[in-house]
């Protein structure tokens, strides 16, 4: 199956609707995805990227379908990855000579996946690839989200060939962002950003303006995985901007995990304090043992401050915690305060050991914490109660 994009732009790609979980197991996706490649057919022939692997005979079966393989003149790898480039070695070996278009780094990755000396032909920054009357122009854009991440336009059609950038895990049949729900649309797009993006915002925020000052019209981003921008792209332009510039909303968020529901008690009674204290702010808890981390994530990105809970066990703390303590401190989130609360029997090391952590990962701390020695009795909920109305006061100092 194709879908006719603009002009001579076929979408060839793979929706994916069973899958629910990417990256291995790091990333979550409730809504599947797609892999999203591109057919141009002008005077020279272009793909742009493949699928991932597991579709790759399905793949080449259906664009042998949409044109003669041979035909292919050209094949742009804007990102080794293998989402992306998966099908390729099934595709070269059917047309083994056919140039590939790529980064430097790219070829490099690419050689490392699949260990093939093909027709590499290494792009920089302006480099421009003609098609006929209309032509490619490449833009690296490394970290965005990979060293060898690079974007090329289309001339004439004005449409930008985004890879990772300003994409989601979000499969539907309709494919283009004015035909699907847009609730669930910028849900998929915020998530994709938190959880992948965040630490390569100054590089975000770089590359847009490099792109932007090209003043290239734009009037369709074709990304690598989800739907295609062609009702006012320039709206998720605007939004990954904002979303790169130390995001928060006014929101708390409040993460723990509980071995005999202290903790939990804990979170709701801070949660109650916070309330009284800012009427205005949405305050939301999450137990990481029972809900999906990378939601969380994007909870954490919208916050203006998070609280982190855990009992202590094993003068440490429960291993869910750990976790995304671990996965915050390699997103590199800015400009959030944060601080600490937990249960203990005996030892009591959790709310330091959680404070310690959110500091190396670059939040405020705002103060010490809050530790309940056993299961809270009705002075500690009072004292957790009057903590979280103080936590309310210090952050909007």
């Amino acid at each position: 199956m194709s879908i006719r994009i603009k002009n001579n732009i076929y979408w060839v790609g793979k929706i994916d609707w069973e899958l629910r979980k990417f990256h291995g197991d790091e990333y979550s996706t409730h809504r599947g995805s797609s892999y999203n490649s591109y057919l141009i057919k002008e005077d020279k022939v272009a793909l742009i990227d493949t699928v991932w692997k597991p579709f790759a005979k399905e793949f080449v079966e259906n664009l042998a379908n949409e044109i003669d393989l041979n035909k292919i003149d050209y094949i742009i790898a804007n990102h080794a990855e293998s989402d992306h480039s998966g099908a390729l070695p099934e595709l070269m070996r059917l047309i083994p000579d056919t140039p590939i278009y790529c980064t430097k780094n790219g070829v490099k990755s690419l050689k490392g996946h699949y260990h093939q000396d093909w027709n590499f032909q290494v792009v920089k920054t302006g480099d421009r690839l003609s098609l006929g009357k209309k032509e490619l122009i490449f833009v690296e854009a490394p970290m965005l989200h990979w060293p060898d991440s690079m974007f090329c336009y289309l001339t004439d059609d004005s449409v930008l060939f985004s890879n990772d950038a300003f994409g989601q895990h979000y499969a539907s049949e309709y494919m283009f962002n004015d035909l699907v729900d847009q609730n669930e649309l910028f849900t998929e797009c915020i998530k994709y950003y938190a959880n992948i993006l965040t630490p390569f915002s100054p590089m975000v925020t770089k590359k847009i303006k490099e792109v932007l000052s090209f003043n290239l019209p734009l009037d369709i981003i074709c990304t690598s995985h989800g739907i295609i921008w062609r009702d006012k792209p320039e709206q998720i332009v605007e939004q990954y901007l904002q979303w790169a510039d130390s995001y928060q909303e006014n929101q708390i968020t409040i993460i723990y995990d509980t071995m005999w529901n202290g903790t939990r008690v804990m979170a709701e009674n801070i949660a109650n304090g916070i309330r009284e204290t800012d009427k205005e702010v949405n305050v939301k808890l999450f137990n990481l043992a029972k809900t999906d981390k990378n939601d969380v994530i994007t909870e954490i990105f919208k916050s203006k401050a998070i609280l982190v809970g855990s009992p202590t066990i094993n003068r440490g703390i429960l291993v869910s915690v750990a976790g995304i303590l671990e996965e915050i401190k390699g997103l590199k989130f800015k400009n959030k305060k944060a601080a600490a609360f937990g249960c203990y029997g005996w030892s009591g090391e959790s709310a330091k050991i959680i404070s310690e952590s959110l500091k190396s990962a670059g939040f405020e701390i705002v103060n010490d914490g809050i530790k309940v020695l056993w299961n809270p009795d009705n002075e500690s909920t009072t004292k957790c109660t009057e903590y979280g109305k103080k936590f309310a006061a210090d952050i909007s100092d």
